[in-house]
């Protein structure tokens, strides 16, 4: 399969509640798309988390121009999710290309407090996989997360990501320290 045809192109996933918008300079949340993001990195959960890393406005800026690039090249989609009744940030899910000739992705998800336990990540991680499946042919598409991080695995199970074992020190986090994570991975050709 030709790397065009697994490309990752802009769209908008309505999911009734929530809407996922592509994260970019373009992206206009209600206060600011760039203190929305510094404001989430500070969260204690995404902050021991993941790797977003935007806890300057400098650095939130610089976020916004990467997710621009990468969805320019096709190579990442990184969606806002979004509350449908006034466009604040919920969260961010964001499907990327491991191995995109051999249509190997991967998927990641935050929420902010205030959409946690509602199921939003769970709803966003399956509608952007099988976004991925069907628009850019992913074959498979992984989860990896901290082992600590249970409400993670709780979504990527939810999620239709089954649970395949746990990759020792595979990720270096922002403080420099290796940690390990489980991996999920689903396969196109599992029911959704």
């Amino acid at each position: 399969m030709s790397t065009d045809q697994r490309t990752f192109r802009r769209t908008v996933l309505d999911l009734g509640d929530v809407v996922l918008r592509p994260f970019g300079r373009s992206l206009d949340l209600p206060g600011g798309t760039v203190p929305a993001l510094v404001a989430a990195a500070a969260e204690p959960l995404i902050l021991a988390y993941t790797p977003l890393g935007t806890d300057d406005p400098a650095a939130a800026e610089a976020y916004l121009d990467r997710c621009d690039e990468a969805w320019a090249e096709g190579r990442t989609g990184a969606f806002a999710i979004t509350d449908a009744a006034d466009g604040t940030l919920r969260g961010n899910v964001a499907l990327y290309w491991r191995d995109r000739e051999d249509g190997l992705a991967m998927i990641g998800y935050w929420l902010l407090p205030a959409a946690r336990g509602r199921g939003l990540a769970t709803r966003a991680a399956t509608a952007v996989a099988r976004w991925g499946v069907e628009t850019a042919a992913a074959r498979r598409i992984e989860i990896a997360h901290a082992v600590g991080n249970e409400a993670s695995c709780r979504v990527a199970e939810r999620s239709g990501f089954p649970y395949e074992g746990t990759l020792r020190a595979s990720y270096r986090h922002k403080g420099g320290e290796y940690f390990d994570e489980h991996l999920h991975a689903r396969l196109a050709a599992d029911p959704w």
